[in-house]
C-alpha cells in the first residue's frame, strides 16, 4: 500500500461526511441523502464512488444479507492531517509552521479559539521540553 493517500474528489468528500455524520450506511440510504428525487444513474454514482472510496481504503465493505453496508475507515481527522501535511509540502517545503500560521491568522480566531491555540502550543512546548529531558 501506498504512504501517500490517493486525492479524494468533492464528490467522494461528500460520501464520507455522510458516513462520518450518520455511520455505517447502504447505498440506498446514502443516495436518498444525497439526492433526495434520486434516480437510477444517481444510485449508481454513489455506487461508483463508494467503489473508488474503497480502492482508496477510505471505506469498508460488509455484506449484511442482501445488500452492502459502507463505513467509513479514514476518520475527518486523519483526512485533514493528511491533506495539510499535502498542503505544507507542496507550498510550504514541507514546513507546517508558515501554514498554520497563514490559517491562524485569516480565521480570525474567536477569544476562545485564540486561548485554545494558545493552550496548545503551551502543551507542545512542555512536551518538548519533556523529551528534551529524557533524551
Amino acid at each position: 500500500m501506498s504512504l501517500k493517500p490517493k486525492n479524494i474528489s468533492e464528490t467522494e468528500l461528500a460520501l464520507l461526511r455522510l458516513l462520518w455524520k450518520s455511520g455505517p450506511s447502504t447505498i440506498r440510504e446514502l443516495t436518498d441523502q444525497l439526492y433526495p428525487a434520486g434516480s437510477h444513474s444517481e444510485y449508481a454514482t454513489v455506487q461508483s464512488l463508494l467503489d473508488r472510496l474503497e480502492a482508496k481504503n477510505c471505506v469498508r465493505r460488509e455484506k449484511q444479507g442482501r445488500v452492502n453496508v459502507f463505513t467509513a475507515t479514514i476518520s475527518r481527522t486523519e483526512l485533514v492531517s493528511r491533506r495539510l501535511r499535502e498542503t505544507a509540502d507542496a507550498l510550504c517545503d514541507g514546513s507546517m509552521a508558515p501554514l498554520l500560521s497563514h490559517l491562524v491568522r485569516v480565521s480570525d480566531p474567536t477569544p476562545e479559539e485564540a486561548e485554545a491555540l494558545e493552550r496548545l502550543v503551551k502543551r507542545l512546548s512542555r512536551e518538548r521540553s519533556t523529551l528534551g529531558e529524557g533524551g
